[in-house]
C-alpha cells in the first residue's frame, strides 16, 4: 500500500455518468484506441476501458484530461509500464 501515499504522485480521478460518458483527470498518455478498447497511461499505472462504440471526444495531456463517450464495459487497471519511450507520445510512435 505505499504506492498510495507517494507524495510524488499526481492525483487520478474517474468520473463516469450512466456507463455513457467518463471524464478522466491524472492521465499521461493514450496509448491506443478505437470503437472497443482504450488504452491509457495514467499516474495510477495503466488502464483499459473496453466497451462499445468507443470515441475520445476531448483529450489535454498538457492538464492530463481524458473525456470518453460510447458504452463502457469495463475498466482494468495494470502496474505493467507503458510502451515506448518515457515521454514518447501515442502521435509520435504512430507517424515515425
Amino acid at each position: 500500500m505505499e504506492n498510495f501515499n507517494n507524495m510524488n504522485q499526481k492525483n487520478h480521478k474517474v468520473t463516469m455518468t450512466n456507463r455513457q460518458m467518463c471524464l478522466l483527470t491524472g492521465v499521461k498518455d493514450v496509448l491506443a484506441f478505437d470503437l472497443h478498447e482504450i488504452m491509457l497511461e495514467t499516474e495510477q499505472g495503466m488502464l483499459s476501458l473496453k466497451g462499445d462504440d468507443l470515441h475520445v471526444r476531448r483529450l489535454s495531456l498538457e492538464q492530463g484530461e481524458v473525456d470518453i463517450d460510447g458504452r463502457i464495459d469495463s475498466f482494468v487497471y495494470s502496474d505493467v509500464p507503458g510502451h515506448g519511450q518515457k515521454g514518447e507520445s501515442f502521435l509520435s510512435k504512430l507517424f515515425r
